[in-house]
């Protein structure tokens, strides 16, 4: 009997779960988006009643892309650097001979990453930091008034 249970088992798992997280996605990204319509009507409702100018509708709601999320180098080289060094002890620490050259790939390889974020990517970062507030309409008037100039 358990002999016809594991390929049972096995074969609900490998396409049930897939399949259940694809749902869950779905339902979670529906329910922000929900909420976000939700919160977006009554800040309209409420400059309605205030006499305010209606604010525009955000493009995130239109075509349903999620905002930009702006690319560092930081959170790799953290990964790799800490995946290699925990490479390199768990070599060290086993009774085993186990070489150390197979934990200092992913060591280098973060090491890399954080030496790039140090010496140049701080000011890609700060680049596409103003330049996305410049691409806002009411960033422009934030950015020159963080500057100490006038618009």
């Amino acid at each position: 009997m358990l002999d016809e249970l594991v390929p049972l088992m096995a074969l609900t798992f490998s396409i049930g779960l897939p399949m259940a997280a694809v749902i869950v996605w779905i339902v979670l990204r529906y329910r922000r988006r929900r909420r976000l319509i939700e919160l977006h009507h009554a800040e309209r409702m409420a400059a309605i009643e205030r006499g305010m100018e209606i604010p525009a509708l955000p493009i995130e709601l239109l075509d349903g892309a999620s905002p930009r999320r702006r690319r560092t180098s930081l959170l790799p080289g953290l990964i790799w650097f800490f995946v290699g060094l925990a490479m390199v002890i768990g070599s060290q620490m086993g009774d085993e001979e186990v070489p150390v050259f197979g934990g200092l790939i992913p060591l280098g390889v973060g090491l890399a990453y954080l030496i790039y974020y140090f010496v140049e990517g701080r000011k890609l970062e700060q680049r596409q930091i103003e330049k996305d507030l410049a691409d806002r309409p009411d960033g422009a008037r934030q950015l020159n008034g963080q500057r100490g100039t006038a618009a």
